[in-house]
């Protein structure tokens, strides 16, 4: 059915939003290449992976039959150029935000703690218990914690052990729409993940949101973060929860620093991140596929 709605349409390109390893790929890049269409594929892996037969097959007919490949990250192009793949690529994050929703509040209240933020699964690859260790080194400041997970328990126990109860929230999940009311609440965002052998941060779409509303990051220096970031926000060594500690304290008492962040954050996003400028680059690199 799908080749003979290929052949009645006749795409001048045919964009498969799959890994080259999976069935569907290689099902979808065969019947488009016959209806005389191009090819691109799709992969956020950021790892080097070797799969087996008919996985490996997959893959090889995907990374030598296609037009161009799209990639979410930087670490992920290094993976398919090390695999072989030589044709155009590009690196298009698809997360894309709207910078009309995701924009900055009214601005901070005087009297208000310092708070900080994570947003994301609380499992041990995010790394929430460095937040904490950090946190704990730093009289006076919230930590608002938004997700939920399998550690979350866990988390309680620490932040309990650490004295923190008073000063730390675990919010549980919101819905999408709630997002950029709790970026404004917060006077620093961090993602503090931690790189194991089977998960590498892919991207930090948090990061993104919340510069977007004008909240300086902080992110550690693990998989895509240091290219989201780029100069807009602050990073520390992985698993290195004193120097999220010292990076937090700037922000704490340096308003200016948080100001620069702030506005060089929001400019990164609209520069780079946001719904249109991603489906700018995307229609670019059609159009280049379709030309060579």
């Amino acid at each position: 059915r799908l080749g003979r709605h290929l052949r009645d349409f006749r795409p001048d390109l045919v964009h498969l939003d799959e890994e080259p390893y999976n069935l569907a790929t290689f099902h979808g890049m065969v019947l488009a290449r016959r209806a005389g269409a191009r090819t691109l594929w799709f992969s956020w892996q950021n790892l080097l992976r070797r799969y087996p037969p008919p996985f490996s097959l997959f893959e090889r007919y995907c990374l030598h039959r296609a037009d161009g490949a799209i990639v979410g990250s930087h670490t992920a192009a290094e993976v398919w150029r090390a695999k072989g793949y030589k044709g155009p690529l590009a690196v298009i994050p698809q997360f894309g935000v709207d910078p009309h929703r995701f924009a900055p509040g009214p601005g901070r209240e005087g009297d208000r703690p310092f708070t900080v933020g994570f947003a994301g699964r609380l499992v041990e690859e995010k790394g929430v218990d460095l937040l904490l260790r950090a946190a704990a080194g730093l009289p006076g400041v919230q930590v608002a914690i938004l997700g939920s997970g399998p550690l979350r328990s866990r988390l309680e126990r620490l932040a309990a052990d650490l004295g923190l109860s008073e000063r730390v929230s675990f919010l549980g999940t919101f819905p999408s729409t709630q997002m950029p009311a709790f970026y404004r609440r917060l006077d620093a965002l961090v993602l503090p993940s931690r790189s194991r052998p089977n998960w590498v941060e892919q991207f930090g779409r948090v990061l993104v949101e919340a510069m977007a509303c004008g909240v300086p990051v902080v992110g550690a220096e693990s998989g895509e973060i240091p290219h989201v970031v780029g100069e807009a926000g602050l990073l520390f060594p992985e698993e290195d929860w004193e120097a999220l500690r010292e990076r937090l304290s700037r922000l704490m008492t340096d308003a200016e620093l948080r100001a620069d962040l702030a506005r060089r954050g929001r400019e990164r996003v609209l520069a780079h991140y946001t719904q249109a400028r991603v489906a700018e680059e995307t229609v670019s690199f059609y159009r280049r596929v379709l030309a060579s």
